[in-house]
């Protein structure tokens, strides 16, 4: 299903477009057959703006001309993954890595088509992807940050431009 999914939603696009190439599984349906199309010369001049690491990459390797944000006027179309989707076609899309630039591009996009497989439909927001989580391993982080921080100032308090206190 992910890549009739994928492949629906390259379809949408078209010719002389910039693209927002998002991340997750599906999208990377969506970019595989993006190059495709571009390779066989059913689409022309496109530019994609990946939304991350994972987007570069799959982009680069399908022949998918790049862009950034500050080179361009205006995103055509912009294809994106979501965690869960409710009978409401609310969403949530996850806090990952790449979540800020995702939510730049897709909000900057004439067109925003949001690509999930079954696995993603859920009957209540909430149901498999718990903000609790999220909050959860940020503190855990935080937690850790703050531990690397003193010790760096235990182990070496002049480098970090503290002073000693004799």
């Amino acid at each position: 299903m992910k890549q009739e999914v994928g492949r629906a939603a390259a379809n949408r696009v078209q010719s002389n477009t910039i693209v927002g190439l998002g991340t997750g599984s599906t999208t990377a349906f969506a970019i595989q057959f993006i190059g495709e199309r571009l390779q066989s010369g059913e689409l022309e001049n496109i530019k994609g703006i990946p939304t991350s690491f994972q987007a570069r990459v799959l982009a680069k390797q399908y022949g998918i001309p790049l862009t950034t944000l500050d080179e361009v006027d205006q995103i055509h179309i912009a294809i994106d993954g979501a965690d869960e989707v409710d009978p409401h076609k609310n969403l949530i899309k996850g806090g990952g890595a790449a979540h800020t630039q995702e939510k730049i591009v897709d909000s900057l996009a004439d067109q925003f088509i949001v690509v999930v497989d079954s696995g993603k439909l859920v009957d209540a927001l909430g149901s498999t992807f718990l903000l609790q989580d999220l909050f959860e391993i940020t503190q855990r982080l935080s937690l850790r940050r703050q531990q690397l921080r003193l010790h760096l100032l235990l182990a070496n308090p002049l480098e970090l431009g503290i002073p000693q206190v004799y």
